[in-house]
């Protein structure tokens, strides 16, 4: 199993109305965020350690809260700000 992100509870209802280049400029830092959590936790699924932070990312046009969970192998959109 390789890792991923995905919006948290869905897209639409993290990302439903922000213009579509802010919105692919989320996912392109959410795609870079989790290659390099794969690189960092090498098998995620034996993680010990508490779950980090959430983050805030700022992107082009705005920002978003990122979670990243190493057990699940997953990176989590929660909330998209577009400025």
């Amino acid at each position: 199993m390789s890792w991923r992100w995905e919006y948290d509870p869905s897209e639409e209802h993290v990302a439903g109305g922000a213009p579509p280049a802010f919105v692919a400029e989320v996912e392109r830092k959410a795609d870079e965020l989790v290659r390099a959590a794969e690189a960092l936790y090498l098998d995620g699924s034996l993680f010990q350690g508490e779950t980090p932070r959430s983050e805030h990312v700022r992107v082009p046009g705005g920002m978003f809260v990122f979670l990243l969970v190493p057990r699940h192998r997953c990176g989590y959109v929660l909330q998209v700000t577009c400025l």
